[in-house]
């Protein structure tokens, strides 16, 4: 017979921090990564993600706007991140800004929920932009979004942990990417937001 424990949440959390905290030294001095030029001639409107909720998330339904994409977990150091996801979401999401998270259990399995037991944890923090199944972001097994940013950035701007940011512009060009560290409401990324809404 199998015995199945249940780990407090809180416990979960504190253990969660932690490994966040060495990911955090990992990361130590690594800033926002330029792309140099467009390495292939594929672009992020041609990919598409499952909804948590049913469904399809084309990237090209959001032609003409500015995409923040996020890999995501539920049980991290970083997942306070959802507070300011959510918060730049609501500043900028009249003027056509769109924040996609992108749960995934490849760091620390660290979001081994179903898509229900997820979307019900974002509930706590108030989510409400739009949420993609759990998805793979690193190997060979990756969703195809992710291949295309490696192609690329190169192998260096793979995700590194949870919470890693990859700012796409109108046109579906990669605009910028930052690590786990960079909360999302910091100045190096919302001034690349604006200024992509400002050409808008």
């Amino acid at each position: 017979m199998v015995l199945r424990h249940r780990i407090p949440r809180r416990a979960f959390l504190f253990a969660a921090s932690s490994v966040a905290a060495l990911a955090g030294l990992f990361e130590r001095g690594a800033a926002q990564i330029k792309p140099s030029g467009r390495k292939t001639t594929m672009s992020a409107h041609d990919f598409t993600f499952p909804a948590i909720d049913g469904g399809d998330l084309p990237l090209k339904a959001w032609a003409g706007k500015p995409v923040l994409v996020v890999n995501t977990a539920s049980f991290c150091g970083f997942t306070p991140q959802y507070r300011e996801l959510e918060a730049i979401w609501r500043k900028y999401k009249e003027r056509g800004f769109v924040v996609l998270g992108v749960p995934s259990n490849d760091f620390g399995q660290q979001e081994p929920g179903k898509a229900a037991e997820i979307k019900q944890f974002c509930e706590t923090f108030d989510v409400s932009f739009p949420l993609a199944d759990k998805q793979v972001v690193v190997g060979a097994k990756a969703h195809p979004f992710y291949k295309w940013i490696v192609a690329e950035l190169g192998e260096t701007g793979a995700p590194r942990w949870n919470f890693h940011k990859y700012l796409i512009a109108p046109d579906g060009t990669l605009a910028g990417a930052w690590p786990s560290s960079v909360k999302p409401d910091a100045p190096a990324i919302t001034r690349e937001i604006e200024a992509l809404l400002a050409k808008g």
